[in-house]
């Protein structure tokens, strides 16, 4: 956990004097970045001395050396190549570290004393926006978090494309919206003391309490965006938000050095725009990750086939917020039907061609904002700009109102396309500070330092022509040297015939050299025509910034535009490549799924088996039995996920699918501890069971898969009875319910609205074969000791199980398939089952014995039968 200075004025933390100078205007610096590595730029090394050279040295595994003394102590210093600084910090930055860059502003042997410098930017984890420091499929979010009687204000920033959100929820929602979002960087204040931020958050910055105000907050923000007052965005009524945003404003504006131009908006978010996800719900349908923590398979590398890194975040995005209003998901699946067209793809194979020349406009389009934007940011937008008339030309026959939308706004922009193809070279150069950037014929003046430093001999020789001609003295030489520059030598013999207009420059024994005022002229330009043009380049390449500065919105409106139809296209060629259909939303609640698939798990595994889901008004709970590995949690999720996909605007994995109006998934799936916080895999389990309690209402889909099982028999039967029962009764939620224990399929007998559906399997010789297909009612048996063998449990052990089922199976009266689960496992009395032969033999496996061992044990059993 990092502790940001609550003011860039703090005191030094060592005294100045004694010090060098060099080590005075370091330690200045430092000061004002008291918890942040200081890169201290030294020619072409930034260093870094002290505390701070020890800590790079040990994260970056660079060398650390002793140079020299500075108030008596030695000073430690480490380094890294100012040409390599990106990988340093991109490194630095998934540590969670924050770096200040101090870079020379001062002219050498301008002033007494060390070089000026000063800080020129602050890279923290989550206000970057250089492509070599970004993922570039995924967004790097800056949030800010306070905490007021309950209430929990989050204000997050995108700074690499300007998004700014707020939003206000209670604080047990926190959990799942650090799920949500995932920031890269978060700020709290320093008197908010909640446990859960540190567990979750990878780069923690604190700030002084004052800085969360809400009045700060919105004077910020009308000054930003030059409105009165914030009416127009939304945000009455959300003071511990706007309280969040005025530290996220304030923190990113300053490690930015600058105004934040390209942030030309606010937007107000609200828990029920969306589904509800909760983090174990997330987690269990593996959306973006598996529950491993591996980035596949899940959902989002089977769908993202995006052409761009704009179109891969926008799914990424999109995955994880599924929209309640179905308009939205709605004209998104009639887009993507016509990308999808009568099935050949063609629309949709056309935008991915043209899309393929298109760069991260939005990105670059932050750069240029922030005025970081490269020459080759700027070549690449340039040649994105140019394919929008080939998408346009994909999209013409496009009648879906979100088709149509979309190409309006991908209207190129004329002004910055001509700009950037006047001003910017064909291939320009990396950095600006190499030159070669400017493309020719855009500036006259730098035309002709140009000129001067790619033609300098072709003017000395036409200059020495003219000479020779305009004197007679044929031997009359133009030439230059280190020294005394450029000059005409002249052989003593014709000295008589130099014109008035030479002025001597040096004397030989066999020659004069002179200079004339055109040489002169061209001397001066042609020995500082290279720094000049640099300097010119520089001076035309931040006007160019300033002139797109003015298009910002415009290249906003585009990046938006070819982000979502990218995502869209990506949706279209999981459609035909995986056959998914158009779902339907209906206004009775319900859910009818006609040969439904989980989307990930059908694409590796081998004759994948469909299976129908129905939910409604008269059957909201499905409990659902059956042997383990038989599909019951796969049959789960694929329901979830399918709904998840409808609601993003994505096709399903099914033969249809009609979907009633949702306003939740949840899930309780899968067995896992928390120890850092002190629960036990049963205290997880309970703790999500009674979040769904406590939040599922007759709209919401639940999945329970196996609840109780974390505690003893009869508790966790009576547990998943009671739970069961809450959820019939009082949720009134749609139910898919799993479970091993066999008396809770008797709860149809009393609730007709509870259904009792089974996954198949049959035995075949001694091993058991899962036919992964659902069917109504209870399952007759629940082959754990196959499963088990199955697993690889020694034959012993699955042979001494069997004999105890069956001694339990005996003695209970009325016993079910699955009784041994409800009694304790006593030894079985005396009596034809445990008499010592049939013990003996039932531990003798004939196929493991040679002949001779086989006779020794017929001897043992005759004895034993005395």
């Amino acid at each position: 956990m990092n502790r940001q200075a609550a003011s860039p004025s703090a005191a030094p933390a060592r005294a100045l004097d004694g010090h060098t100078p060099m080590m005075q205007q370091y330690l200045s610096l430092k000061a004002q970045h008291p918890d942040t590595l200081l890169f201290y730029r030294m020619g072409d090394f930034y260093e870094l001395f002290f505390e701070d050279a020890e800590k790079a040295a040990r994260l970056l595994d660079i060398t650390l050396t002793t140079r020299g003394q500075s108030n008596g102590e030695p000073i430690r210093m480490a380094g890294v190549p100012f040409h390599a600084v990106e990988q340093y910090l991109a490194r630095l930055v998934k540590l969670g570290e924050s770096v200040v860059i101090a870079e020379q502003v001062g002219e050498p042997g301008a002033t007494k004393g060390p070089m000026e410098r000063a800080v020129s930017r602050i890279v923290t984890p989550g206000t970057l926006t250089d492509a070599a420091l970004l993922d570039e499929r995924r967004d790097a979010l800056l949030l800010a978090a306070s905490l007021h009687r309950g209430t929990l204000g989050l204000a997050w920033l995108n700074l690499a494309n300007g998004d700014l959100r707020l939003m206000e929820c209670p604080a047990e929602a926190l959990q799942a919206q650090f799920e949500r979002l995932r920031p890269a960087e978060v700020l709290v204040p320093d008197g908010l003391s909640l446990p859960l931020i540190e567990t979750l958050s990878p780069a923690l910055r604190r700030l002084a309490d004052w800085q969360f105000d809400a009045d700060t907050g919105t004077r910020l923000l009308t000054g930003h965006f030059g409105t009165r007052d914030l009416a127009g965005f939304g945000v009455e009524g959300l003071p511990v938000a706007l309280g969040a945003a005025a530290a996220l404003y304030e923190y990113a504006r300053a490690t930015q050095q600058q105004s934040l131009a390209h942030v030309t908006g606010l937007v107000v978010e609200r828990e029920s725009e969306y589904l509800r996800l909760d983090a174990a719900t997330r987690r269990n349908l593996e959306l973006t990750e598996t529950l491993r923590g591996e980035p596949a398979p899940t959902l989002l590398s089977l769908l993202d086939t995006c052409v761009t890194s704009m179109g891969s975040r926008w799914l990424r995005h999109a995955l994880h917020h599924p929209l309640r209003d179905r308009a939205v998901p709605a004209a998104r699946h009639e887009a993507v039907a016509e990308l999808v067209g009568d099935g050949d793809g063609s629309v949709a194979a056309a935008v991915r061609a043209a899309l393929r020349g298109v760069a991260d406009v939005d990105r670059i389009t932050a750069r240029i904002a922030l005025r970081s934007a490269r020459p080759r940011d700027l070549s690449a937008l340039r040649e994105s700009l140019v394919r929008l008339p080939e998408l346009g030309h994909a999209l013409r026959g496009a009648n879906a109102a979100l088709s149509v939308e979309l190409a309006r706004a991908l209207i190129i922009a004329p002004e910055a396309l001509g700009l950037l193809q006047a001003a910017i070279a064909p291939e320009p150069a990396a950095m600006i500070r190499d030159g070669g950037v400017i493309a020719p014929g855009y500036d006259a003046e730098l035309d002709e330092l140009r000129g001067i430093q790619n033609n300098c001999g072709e003017f000395l020789l036409a200059l020495e022509a003219r000479e020779r001609e305009r004197t007679g003295i044929a031997s009359l030489k133009v030439e230059f040297n280190k020294v005394h520059g450029f000059y005409i030598e002249v052989s003593r013999a014709n000295a008589d015939k130099v014109p008035d207009d030479y002025r001597r420059r040096q004397t030989l024994k066999n020659a004069e050299r002179y200079i004339t005022p055109e040489l002169k002229s061209f001397e001066d330009k042609a020995l500082s025509a290279s720094e000049r043009a640099l300097a010119r380049e520089k001076l035309l390449y931040d006007g160019i910034l300033d002139e797109l500065a003015g298009h910002i919105p415009a290249l906003q409106r585009i990046a938006r535009a070819l982000a979502t139809l990218d995502g869209l296209a990506a949706f279209a060629e999981a459609a035909l490549r995986c056959g998914y259909v158009r779902p339907s939303f209906g206004e009775q609640p319900g859910i009818r799924i006609d040969g439904g698939r989980h989307p990930v798990v059908e694409r590796q595994v081998e004759n994948f088996i469909r299976n129908d889901a129905r939910l409604a008004a008269t059957r909201r709970m499905l409990m659902i039995t059956g042997p383990n590995m038989g599909g019951k949690s796969t049959f789960m999720r694929q329901v979830a996920l399918i709904c998840l996909l409808a609601h993003v605007g994505s096709f399903v994995p099914a033969d249809a699918a009609g979907i009633g109006p949702l306003d939740a998934i949840f899930t309780r799936i899968g067995a896992s501890d928390d120890l850092a916080s002190g629960r036990s895999t049963f205290m997880v389990e309970m703790t999500e069971a009674a979040a769904i309690l406590h939040g599922a209402t007759e709209h919401s889909l639940v999945l329970m898969d196996e609840i109780g099982r974390g505690t003893s028999t009869f508790d966790g039967l009576a547990l998943a009875f009671a739970i069961a029962r809450q959820l019939l009764e009082k949720n009134r939620s749609l139910t898919l319910f799993a479970t091993h224990y066999f008396e809770l399929t008797r709860l149809n007998a009393d609730y007709p609205e509870c259904a009792n559906v089974h996954l198949d399997a049959v035995e075949h010789g001694h091993r058991i074969v899962f036919l992964h297909a659902l069917e109504e009612g209870p399952a007759s048996q629940s082959y754990g000791i196959e499963v088990a063998a199955l697993a690889g449990i020694p034959a012993p052990v699955i042979r001494d199980a069997k004999r105890r089922l069956r001694a339990l199976e005996n003695r209970e009266i009325g016993a079910g398939p699955q009784a041994d689960l409800f009694a304790l496992l006593p030894e079985p009395e005396a009596g034809p089952l445990s008499h010592p032969v049939l013990t003996a033999l039932a531990d003798i496996d004939p196929d493991a014995l040679t002949p001779r061992e086989a006779l020794e044990r017929l001897y043992s059993l005759k004895r034993l039968a005395g």
